[in-house]
C-alpha cells in the first residue's frame, strides 16, 4: 500500500441507510476511539424558491468527534449536492424529527447565521431555537405551525428554523482534521464504521483532497498546478476514475492559464486570477491562493471519485501527491503528446522538492 507523506484533509462522501444517519456513524466512531461527539452547525447554501431571490444559506446539524487525548478526528456533516438517492429511495423516510435535533435555520444574509451560529447551541432542543438570538434584537421567536422565525424589531426577518427535508439527515460528508501520518490508518478507522453501519457511496459522490498551500505561493508552482489541472484534464480524470455525476466542478477558467503565462509577479498574479470567476467548484479549488489571509489555506482537489475503501482513497491520492511534487519543479509541466499523455511518466521526472511540506 503506497504511503502518504503530505498533510491532507480528506472529505469523504457517503450515505447511511434508511433508519440510520450521520449521527449514528459519529457516536460509533467516538466509542471506538474512547471519544466524545459535539453537535455543531453546518453551513451550507442552497437555491430559494423564492422569485427574485437567488439562494438561502442554511444550518444544519452536524457532528464533531473528539478522540480521548481530545484532538478533533473528524466532522460529520450534510452535503446538498448527494440527492439522486433520497429523490430516487423506494420507500422514503419521513420528515426528520426536530424532537431528535433534526432541523436546520434559513436565512437570505450569511452573516446573520453566522451571528446564530455564535449565539446558539447546536443541541439546543427546537422549541427554544432562535430564542437567544432573538434576545440580541429585542424580539421574541413567532411559532407559526411548524416554523420558528425570528424578526428584527421593524418585521424583518432574521432566520427560519424547520424541521429538515425529507432524507436530509442520511447524507453524511465525513471530513478529516488534518492527517500528517498513518493516513490509511485514519481511513480505515472512520470507513470500516461507515461500512459497518451500512453506509454506501452515493450517486453523485466524490473524495476531496485538501494540501497545504503554502508551498505554492509563488508564480511558478501556481502555474505548475494550473498547467496541469487544465491541460492534463482528460488524463487526470482517466487515472483517477473521477465520477461523472459529481456536480459542481468544472475545468479551470481558459483565460487562467493565459494568466500565469504574462509574466505577472506574485501580488499582480493573484490580482488577475480573482477576475476570472474562480470558485470553488473546480476541479481544482484554488481560491485560498488568492488572497493572503485565507480562512483555509489550502489546494483542494476534487476530481477523486467516491469510495468507502481506505486503500482505494490512499492509491488515488498517492497519486495526487507526487503530481503536486511535480508542480514544484522548477521545470514547466509540459502539455502532455498528441493523443494523450501518461500521468506516471509525468511524475517520474520529478526530485525531492525542498519546498514540500512537512
Amino acid at each position: 500500500m503506497p504511503v502518504l507523506h503530505r498533510r491532507i484533509g480528506f472529505e469523504v462522501e457517503l450515505l447511511a441507510p434508511e433508519g440510520s444517519d450521520r449521527r449514528a456513524l459519529a457516536h460509533r466512531v467516538a466509542a471506538a476511539v474512547d471519544g466524545r461527539v459535539s453537535a455543531v452547525f453546518h453551513t451550507d447554501s442552497e437555491p430559494s424558491l423564492v422569485p427574485g431571490m437567488g439562494q438561502f444559506w442554511h444550518l444544519t446539524p452536524g457532528f464533531d468527534v473528539h478522540d480521548a487525548a481530545g484532538a478533533l478526528l473528524a466532522s460529520f456533516v450534510d452535503d446538498i449536492t448527494l440527492v439522486a438517492d433520497i429523490r430516487d429511495a423506494a420507500r422514503p423516510a419521513g420528515v426528520p424529527s426536530t424532537a431528535d435535533g433534526w432541523f436546520r435555520v434559513l436565512s437570505d444574509d450569511p452573516r446573520l447565521l453566522r451571528l446564530v451560529t455564535r449565539h446558539e447551541r447546536a443541541d439546543v432542543v427546537f422549541d427554544r431555537l432562535l430564542d437567544t438570538t432573538a434576545a440580541l434584537f429585542g424580539t421574541e421567536v413567532d411559532v407559526l405551525g411548524p416554523v420558528r422565525r425570528l424578526d428584527d424589531r421593524s418585521g424583518a426577518t432574521v432566520a427560519l428554523a424547520t424541521a429538515l427535508p425529507r432524507g436530509r439527515d442520511r447524507p453524511c460528508e465525513i471530513v478529516t482534521a488534518p492527517v500528517t501520518a498513518d493516513h490509511h490508518a485514519t481511513l480505515d478507522l472512520l470507513l470500516g464504521h461507515a461500512r459497518a453501519l451500512g453506509f454506501t457511496v452515493p450517486v453523485e459522490a466524490a473524495v476531496h483532497l485538501h494540501f497545504d498551500g503554502r508551498p505554492f505561493r509563488a508564480v511558478g508552482p501556481f502555474t505548475n498546478l494550473v498547467r496541469l489541472f487544465a491541460l492534463w484534464r482528460a488524463e487526470l480524470w482517466a487515472a483517477l476514475g473521477t465520477n461523472p455525476a459529481a456536480t459542481k466542478i468544472r475545468p479551470l477558467p481558459p483565460e487562467l492559464l493565459g494568466l500565469t503565462e504574462a509574466g505577472h509577479a506574485w501580488p499582480a498574479l493573484q490580482d488577475a486570477a480573482r477576475s476570472t470567476g474562480l470558485s470553488k467548484f473546480f476541479d481544482l479549488n484554488l481560491t485560498a491562493l488568492l488572497t493572503d489571509e485565507p480562512a483555509r489555506d489550502t489546494v483542494e482537489v476534487r476530481i477523486l471519485p467516491g469510495s468507502a475503501d481506505a486503500d482505494e482513497i490512499v492509491e488515488r491520492a498517492r497519486l495526487v501527491e507526487q503530481l503536486l511534487d511535480r508542480c514544484l519543479e522548477a521545470e514547466p509541466v509540459p502539455p502532455p503528446p498528441p493523443g494523450g499523455g501518461d500521468l506516471h511518466a509525468l511524475t517520474g521526472v520529478r526530485h525531492t522538492s525542498s519546498a514540500a511540506p512537512e
